[in-house]
């Protein structure tokens, strides 16, 4: 099998393309720097020479506030970089995977939201990802639409290498304690995309390790398991104004992929166990 990945310089991108060549298939994998997703024509080309069987598009705009005052290029990337994508899949009858993500959601309630649940989101992040789910399912047949929250993986910045940064000349910390979801290593979450390009059960998905916390829970797990001695307060949302409205309510309900056959991911904590192992075994 031949998938292209885009976004392959990316935290997940990178750890998808070195999960299928372990696997043996025949990869190839593009950054913005190899291929413009935002021009229609670059895109036709590219993907009409290489004929892959999959395209698993983990490009993507995702600089939540700065989305907010930088709108055309967010949609850009996000909405007519998928659209062109998913017109070339189309094209070469290839299947077609979008990473999408909780921001999708309103983030009310304290229920895990559905595969089904109205997508209703509230910064433009969100909208940009939702317009591109739509077209997804518009344009396509063989696609799937994997929703993740929290994403962390070796390649790249995230919320464990900002806590570990913090911890070397902090003893106290803010943690916004009021939102709640789960984090997803790149790695597991990898191997179950792998697991399902290969499968013919298309739609969407949501896909995160398994378990629920909140960021305060997720930065005193870090620092436990990596033998840091920092206290951590958890403050509300409201205390830690940001320049896009977060949601609250990240939770999603992870029973589709059991029912369709899929093994779920690792709990939370296991992952962050094997991913410290991993960051300190680089050091």
């Amino acid at each position: 099998m031949k998938i292209l990945v885009t976004g392959f310089t990316g935290q997940l991108g990178y750890d998808v393309y070195h999960r299928g060549e372990n696997e043996n298939f025949e990869m190839i994998g593009v950054g913005s720097k190899d291929l413009d997703i935002t021009n229609e024509e670059a895109v036709y080309q590219f993907v009409k020479k290489v004929e892959p069987d999959a395209i698993i598009h983990c490009a993507a705009y995702t600089a939540v506030d700065k989305a907010e005052d930088d709108k055309e290029t967010c949609w850009n990337v996000n909405v007519e970089g998928t659209r062109y994508l998913v017109n070339a899949a189309k094209e070469v009858n290839a299947k077609f995977m979008f990473i999408s993500t909780d921001y999708v959601f309103d983030g009310e309630g304290e229920k895990p939201f559905l595969e089904t649940d109205k997508a209703n989101p509230i910064g433009y992040y969100g909208v940009t990802k939702y317009e591109a789910e739509k077209i997804v399912q518009s344009t396509i047949e063989q696609f799937f639409i994997v929703r993740i929250s929290w994403v962390f993986g070796s390649n790249g910045n995230n919320f464990i290498k900002t806590m570990l940064r913090l911890s070397e000349t902090r003893e106290e910390l803010n943690v916004v304690g009021d939102q709640y979801g789960s984090p997803t290593y790149t790695f597991d979450l990898a191997c179950l995309l792998i697991d399902m390009i290969l499968t013919n059960k298309y739609g969407i998905y949501h896909a995160s390790n398994e378990g629920f916390c909140s960021w305060a829970d997720f930065a005193k797990e870090i620092f436990k398991q990596a033998g840091k001695k920092v206290k951590v307060n958890a403050i509300s949302t409201d205390e830690y104004p940001t320049r896009a409205v977060r949601p609250k309510n990240s939770r999603m309900s992870k029973d589709k992929l059991s029912v369709n056959g899929f093994k779920p991911l690792p709990k939370w904590e296991d992952a962050l166990q094997h991913y410290i192992k991993e960051l300190y075994q680089e050091v």
